[in-house]
């Protein structure tokens, strides 16, 4: 298997661009109508992301080896979409067809036999994950809405009791869906782990986001969602060891480092925590009650607000990560950044300037480059290019 020729011959291909996905699509559900029903009524929002993913992690396959816990998790999580074993040929026929209509002169016989066999090692690592994820946990769970709090004109705190134990770390997200519609969206709970089994969300509805304007606006107690397996390890604590904490929350990106605080809280507080949760005005800060019910409970929290526009200063603008830095020299701690693209990116070029190493940084990937039929699967999130945290 040439990996260069794999990667070369990608390239052509993705320059291509919107062309790519629809000719993909096409192709995929004129060939396998059965398979239509997996992905979202409007696929106006899906785009190329199932077609880039297999793209990128197929002329990757180099690395697989590397990829392989994470292709497995995936396999496991493609179950809430009702795949199975054999419409994985489905989809690499598809992906074939569309290489060779692109490539032209450049699609030979050799490229064909890599491609298939490239596809085949990923498709049989995920599929593995599935089978082997059968007799551990459902394909997905039935969670029922028990509280539903709009905290401003377009957040919501909704709280959630799965029908079963849905055991995740803080900082994971899970993916929720409505059974009115096929599109599913991850999330980070805003807890740790509860005796009674419930999950906080903090979600922001996005203009044009089915499943946030949902949950948001059309969703009331007595509902019932979907919620598919966690995923993700970035923002666990897992990685930081013992030490002192720094976080720098943007909207509702204080969530999963709230969840982060309850989990010091639950290991017993052997660490300092200092948050820095900004907003972009002060009717924005959704959370007050709870953030100063923490600090006023745990002696070793200190939580600061920062407003990022002050309307009493016009044209003046204070990110998180400055007035943090402002505030003192952190490089003994982790810094865990969770928000908008926008503001996680300043987060990190800010501190990396300033002297902080990779190894002390988490947070979520930016950008993301797997995608599942129905949701972006990673560590961004749709309603990230909007505000700043978990959709």
């Amino acid at each position: 298997m040439d990996v260069a020729r794999l990667k070369q011959s990608w390239h052509l291909v993705a320059g291509h661009g919107d062309q790519v996905p629809l000719f993909f699509y096409s192709t995929l559900f004129l060939a396998h109508p059965e398979v239509r029903q997996m992905f979202p009524t409007n696929m106006a929002g899906q785009r190329d992301r199932l077609v880039t993913a297999l793209g990128h992690v197929v002329s990757n396959v180099d690395q697989v080896d590397q990829l392989v816990g994470f292709l497995q998790s995936l396999g496991a999580d493609h179950r809430k979409f009702a795949v199975r074993a054999e419409h994985y040929p489905a989809v690499g026929e598809a992906l074939l067809a569309t290489l060779a209509h692109f490539l032209g002169e450049h699609w030979t016989e050799d490229l064909a036999q890599d491609w298939t066999a490239a596809y085949g090692l990923v498709a049989k690592v995920m599929s593995d994950g599935a089978s082997a994820a059968e007799n551990v946990s459902p394909p997905w769970w039935v969670g029922e809405v028990v509280a539903h709090e709009p905290r401003t004109f377009d957040i919501a705190v909704l709280t959630l009791r799965p029908q079963y134990l849905l055991p995740f770390e803080p900082g994971q997200s899970i993916g929720v869906s409505s059974p009115q519609t096929r599109a599913w969206r991850y999330y980070s709970p805003a807890n740790a782990a509860r005796s009674d089994g419930t999950i906080e969300l903090h979600v922001r509805a996005v203009p044009g986001g089915a499943v946030s304007s949902r949950l948001v606006y059309a969703t009331n107690v007595g509902d019932q969602l979907h919620l598919a397996a966690p995923l993700g390890e970035r923002l666990t604590l897992r990685r930081a060891g013992a030490g002192d904490l720094l976080l720098l929350a943007g909207g509702t990106g204080w969530g999963p480092l709230k969840s982060l605080v309850e989990q010091v809280a639950a290991e017993g507080g052997g660490r300092r925590v200092d948050v820095y949760v900004g907003a972009r005005s002060r009717t924005e800060f959704y959370d007050v009650d709870a953030i100063e019910k923490l600090v006023a409970s745990y002696p070793w929290l200190r939580v600061t607000y920062v407003v990022n526009g002050d309307p009493s200063r016009p044209g003046e603008f204070t990110s998180v990560v400055d007035r943090a830095m402002a505030d003192g020299d952190w490089r003994g701690r982790h810094v865990f950044a969770c928000g908008s693209d926008v503001m996680v990116s300043s987060a990190v070029s800010g501190l990396t300037q300033a002297g902080y190493h990779t190894g002390q940084l988490h947070y979520e990937a930016l950008g993301g480059q797997w995608y599942a039929p129905g949701q972006r699967v990673g560590d961004v999130q749709e309603q990230r290019a909007a505000d700043g945290g978990t959709q």
